[in-house]
């Protein structure tokens, strides 16, 4: 059971780790596209900012739904039922 529980525990701080590490570089690329549209068309700012928000938003919502997972997977193990019965 011991196993379970510290397997699960490292599931979760790679679930966590890696959510952010992937918005992180997801925003930074954003970003820098962002900064190119904006600097080849100054005219186009407002819509390819709020587009940016919009993708900013969604990328944010898959790492609270991994975090999420993660304390799901923290507080209400499943596998340790499984191993127990």
């Amino acid at each position: 059971m011991e196993f379970v529980v510290g397997m699960t525990a490292i599931a979760v701080a790679l679930l966590i780790g890696l959510g952010a590490l992937g918005v992180g570089i997801g925003v930074g690329i954003l970003g820098g596209r962002l900064l190119e549209g904006t600097a080849r068309q100054p005219e186009l700012a407002p819509m390819l900012q709020t587009k940016f928000f919009i993708a900013i938003g969604l990328l944010d919502a898959v790492a609270m739904i991994g975090v999420g997972i993660a304390l799901y997977f923290t507080f209400a193990n499943p596998f340790v039922a499984m191993v127990a019965g």
